[in-house]
């Protein structure tokens, strides 16, 4: 009895092995198909490299109205240029190197506070965020310009310096923080709002900071650029006076106004802190001052984290 049920259990035992041997063979024989087929190798592939998102970086954290936006994407490949889209706007973004770009919005006291809805396209997709802008106050100062100071200056003058403010140089010029242009007391901050001869500006706001030195004081360059403006005052400048645009490249441009004198010539290439003139009262001014105003992509942003902190 025994005999037959070992028996029996060695039958079963060499069944099992024999199944087991052929499954086997059938596996690999369904493997080698499949290799040859890509099948097995893509789908490893998928499995140890997927598709990474966009990675963005918006700074400062919680920046107000005013403030210059800077967004660094990193992308994984050698892909067309990213590129930056907020309030129906697209800005360009700039290559920092190892696959970083960085692209700069504005923001103004006359746009509304609160939620930019950020769209950031590249690698081939397309990444959504929000910032909250947050309010700030700006104070409100009464002007009253004599006469002959009060002209609203002419299509000439303005169509020049719009021309520059639009410039969107490849190459970035300046380096670390944006220096003081003239050692002058503060007199006038950024984004005040104001009445002319006792008319409020309602589209209006101090696009700048002036610096009330003394007359014919040292004006320097914030930072390194191409002179690509010089205006003057017997040429038509009524507004801006004696003036000199520094085109400082990707869209950053500071515009130095009120000049008494002015040591470059348009095409110079400045470095910072390279003396381009004196402080002065020429153009819509009431006295001796320096008005620095400095445009991100046409819009007068607030200068001050510029020198301060620095934009990378």
């Amino acid at each position: 009895m025994t005999t037959t049920v070992n028996q029996a259990n060695s039958k079963s035992s060499a069944k099992i092995v024999v199944g087991a041997i052929w499954e086997c063979k059938l596996l690999r024989t369904s493997m080698k198909r499949t290799i040859a087929s890509g099948g097995i190798i893509a789908s490893i592939l998928s499995l140890v490299s997927p598709v990474q998102a966009l990675q963005v970086q918006v700074t400062p954290a919680n920046p107000e109205q005013g403030d210059t936006l800077s967004v660094i994407i990193q992308v994984n490949s050698s892909s067309p240029t990213p590129t930056v889209s907020v309030l129906q706007k697209k800005y360009p973004a700039f290559p920092m190197g190892n696959n970083r770009f960085r692209a700069l919005l504005p923001t103004t006291p006359l746009e509304k506070a609160g939620a930019r809805l950020l769209q950031v396209a590249g690698d081939g997709q397309v990444q959504k965020l929000s910032v909250q802008v947050r309010s700030r106050n700006f104070p409100t100062q009464s002007i009253t310009l004599p006469p002959g100071k009060d002209s609203e200056g002419t299509d000439a003058e303005f169509d020049r310096v719009d021309a520059f403010k639009a410039l969107v140089t490849p190459q970035k010029f300046w380096n670390g923080p944006l220096l003081r242009p003239n050692s002058g007391e503060i007199t006038t901050v950024y984004g005040v709002r104001r009445y002319y001869n006792g008319v409020f500006a309602q589209d209006y706001y101090h696009r700048g900071v002036d610096y009330a030195g003394a007359y014919g004081s040292p004006v320097i360059a914030p930072a390194a650029g191409f002179v690509s403006l010089v205006g003057r005052e017997s040429q038509g400048f009524k507004i801006h006076g004696n003036v000199v645009g520094i085109d400082h490249g990707q869209g950053v441009a500071s515009i130095l106004m009120h000049l008494s004198r002015i040591d470059v010539r348009e095409g110079d290439f400045v470095q910072a802190g390279q003396v381009i003139g004196a402080l002065g009262s020429t153009g819509a001014s009431t006295g001796p001052h320096l008005h620095w105003g400095l445009y991100v992509h046409g819009q007068s942003v607030d200068p001050v984290p510029w020198r301060l902190q620095g934009v990378e």
